[in-house]
This record gives C-alpha cells, sequence and structure tokens, in this order.
C-alpha cells in the first residue's frame, strides 16, 4: 500500500477500523503472552487504538510505529498526555513521541531497526498484518521476527471471500499465518468467532486469535 493512502485515510476520518475500546480478544487472551509488570509490548501499525490505554493500565510499557503522525497526535490527545516529541536521528526522519510507559514512532515500519525499538517482550498484532497486500506480508512478517528477537505475539486475523470486497482489512488464511510464522513460531489458533453483521456489514467473515510463541 502507498503511504499516501493511509494518510489520506486519516486525513478524511476514514477510519472505520478505529474501535472506541479495547479488543475484546486482547482482553481475554493477553494473560497467555506470560508478562510482567513493566514488560514492553510492542503494536505495529497503531494508529491511535484504545489497545494502548487498555496495556498502559495493565502496568505494561508500550512500543508502537505509525505511519500517521495526525493518528499519534490523536492517540495522545485521547491519552491526556502530553509526549515528549523528537526527530530520531540518523533514521530518515523518523519522530519519537515519548512519555511514561509510552514510545511511539512515527514513519515508515519497515526503516524500524532494532537498534531503535530497543527490547520487545512481546507483539500484539490486530491491525498490521492484515491492513497489508500479500505481496508485502511476507517482507512484513520477517521484519517482525528481526526487530522482536522472536517474542511472543498475539496475532488477530479475518477470513472471509477476498474475491468480494476489497481489503483492508484483508483475509489472511490458517495456511498464510504458518507460511510466515511456522519456521519460528509454535502457533495455536486460540480463539475464532463469526463477525457480528459481516465484515464492513458486506460479507460474512471470521475472527481468528493467534499464539506465536
Amino acid at each position: 500500500m502507498e503511504a499516501n493512502y493511509w494518510h489520506q485515510k486519516w486525513q478524511r476520518g476514514d477510519i472505520a477500523f478505529h474501535r472506541d475500546e479495547a479488543n475484546l480478544h486482547l482482553v481475554a487472551h493477553l494473560a497467555q503472552l506470560e508478562l510482567t509488570e513493566g514488560d514492553r509490548v510492542f503494536l505495529p501499525l497503531c494508529g491511535k487504538t484504545r489497545d494502548i490505554a487498555y496495556l498502559l493500565s495493565c502496568s505494561y510499557q508500550v512500543l508502537g510505529v505509525e505511519l500517521s503522525e495526525l493518528a499519534i497526535c490523536e492517540l495522545f490527545e485521547d491519552l491526556s498526555i502530553a509526549p515528549q516529541v523528537s526527530l530520531v536521528e540518523g533514521f530518515d526522519g523518523f519522530h519519537r513521541y515519548q512519555a511514561d510507559g509510552i514510545t511511539i514512532f512515527v514513519g515508515d515500519f519497515f526503516k524500524l531497526s532494532a537498534e531503535l525499538t530497543g527490547e520487545i517482550a512481546a507483539i500484539y498484532d490486530r491491525a498490521a498484518l492484515v491492513a497489508l497486500p500479500r505481496t508485502m506480508r511476507n517482507d512484513y512478517a520477517k521484519h517482525l521476527i528481526k526487530l522482536s528477537h522472536n517474542a511472543r505475539q498475539l496475532l488477530v486475523t479475518y477470513e472471509y471471500q477476498q474475491e468480494l470486497i476489497d481489503g483492508p482489512p484483508f483475509s489472511i488464511s490458517e495456511q498464510e499465518v504458518r507460511e510466515h510464522y511456522g519456521e519460528t513460531y509454535k502457533i495455536s489458533m486460540v480463539d475464532r468467532a463469526e463477525v457480528e453483521g459481516g465484515l464492513k456489514g458486506k460479507v460474512p467473515s471470521s475472527e481468528s486469535v493467534y499464539l506465536l510463541r
């Protein structure tokens, strides 16, 4: 996907993917990541998700990366937190938004490095893999593994007849999840549920939750 695609969606307020409450799958299955207080959870392509507020309320640290600076400004406004904002030297225009317990990088996920992110205890991916077309997902998964040094992951995907509507979110099968992550992780599907009313109110869809260890 072109960067402008996402910038335009945020500028138009076309963010139907955003939810006003923490994701129920995160609440139900977070414990399976076996985190301890103060551990750092990485949210790739995080937007202004309310999942961040939930993780902070659980006494975890949050690390995120997001292409849209507008989204991150709105995130901190929603959190009622005034972040320190700095330009990250040597990283192609990355900005760092930082406050107690939370660090968000604004820039291209694929240009993020492990040197910049530091230690990651776990990954929570609700909206990143499903936001990318098939041609980008393999590179995304490889880079995520490299960044996190194989950190445990809670992954949420959708599955539906892709030919009926355009993504994002895109349809991702269990087989594809295993293609991306099977060589690195032991993969367990921990939940699966039908999307009430169908995806975008148009097509029947299921939502799957995977634990990658």
